[in-house]
């Protein structure tokens, strides 16, 4: 702020933050006081700072109406984030059998329960108070070059399908990663919505109580949502050794939400013995290591055709992210991020080394 902030009101914007990982109202206070100095320090006016809160953890969940409270004049309203949040009731509760979270990619969407719950109080809570609710981001990635087509098409339908029920919700905007997909979502938000904003709809229909946030979705476990998840988990981990926040696979981002999904997840089937629902076998910490196995030969294998992870560095760098990621499942205690475990961790600290 102290190299930007006149420059972003000069141009009639403002210095605008988000607001990850809150868990109450406690920590907003203290944003606001951080803003309320800033201002004061830089003789910049009262309230120029606007921040958006992403709601991506149970517990904040509970105290949405006092976090946009404690904001005050530099609120812009709150975010929905599904799968930081939905890692969040592993990461609270994961050591209780009642709170063990289905596949994923099967039976968890914004259609479940206690996450159409939360999107809804979001909603509620927002424009009963006249902030910003927004959705969550699209993860879809167009193939290169994709502008038009019959790919183009199906990509653009599926995100549009999602996008739909939020706006129905009532939110005032959403997330895209693919920037070609802005056009399309624009026109379909100007169109189910003509008003800048959805703050005229109160939902005054959304009754909700602690069980609705906290109900756990049926559903079992499967080994392919296993293997996408440690999948996952270890590119993540790879791509973040070589300095990136994020990397593409099977078209589409991933990024430290779904990798903290992916990672929760497989800690908690470990540590609650969940079956898989294909064949009964029992998800162990043997099997999560055979797995991992596989999914490092099936990367090598393929840099004989690519240049990843072709050279013995990216090979080494891989089979680091593979120890890091049985290490972090296998924990007693569940590591709280996984980003603060990989920058702490003694592993990566002799991987920059080298």
């Amino acid at each position: 702020m102290y190299h930007n902030s006149r420059i972003l009101l000069d141009n009639e914007s403002g210095p605008f933050f988000y607001l990850s990982k809150i868990e109450g109202s406690n920590e907003a206070r203290l944003w606001n006081k951080i803003f309320d100095y800033t201002e004061r320090k830089l003789d910049l006016p009262h309230g120029c700072i606007k921040a958006c809160v992403l709601i991506e953890n149970i517990l904040a969940s509970f105290e949405m109406e006092e976090i946009l409270y404690e904001l005050k004049d530099h609120s812009a309203g709150l975010n929905c984030g599904i799968w930081d949040y939905s890692a969040s009731f592993i990461n609270k509760f994961g050591h209780r059998k009642e709170f063990v979270l289905p596949d994923r990619n099967k039976y968890v969407s914004m259609d479940r329960h206690f996450l159409k719950s939360y999107m809804d109080l979001v909603v509620k809570i927002c424009h009963s108070h006249g902030a910003h609710a927004t959705g969550g981001m699209a993860a879809p990635i167009l193939p290169n070059g994709t502008t038009s087509g019959t790919v183009f098409k199906q990509i653009v339908d599926k995100v549009k399908g999602g996008k739909v029920k939020e706006i129905q919700a009532g939110v005032d905007g959403f997330m895209v990663y693919d920037l070609r997909l802005l056009q399309p979502m624009q026109q379909l938000f100007k169109k189910m919505s003509p008003t800048t904003n959805q703050h005229q709809i109160k939902r005054p229909d959304v009754n909700l109580t602690a069980k609705d946030l906290l109900k756990m979705p049926t559903g079992g476990v499967t080994q392919q949502g296993l293997r996408h998840n440690i999948t996952v988990g270890i590119l993540f981990i790879e791509a973040w050794l070589r300095g990136q926040g994020h990397y593409y696979l099977k078209g589409a981002v991933e990024d430290s939400a779904t990798a903290e999904i992916s990672r929760s997840q497989v800690w908690q089937w470990i540590r609650h013995k969940a079956a898989l629902e294909d064949t009964g076998a029992v998800v162990t910490m043997e099997m999560v290591h055979n797995i991992v196995q596989e999914v490092i030969g099936e990367r090598f294998w393929s840099a004989q055709n690519s240049e990843q992870f072709s050279t013995n560095q990216d090979k080494d760098r891989l089979l680091t992210a593979a120890r890091m990621f049985e290490e972090i499942v296998t924990k007693r205690n569940f590591p709280e991020f996984i980003t603060t475990y990989l920058n702490m961790d003694h592993t990566f600290l002799e991987y920059q080394k080298k």
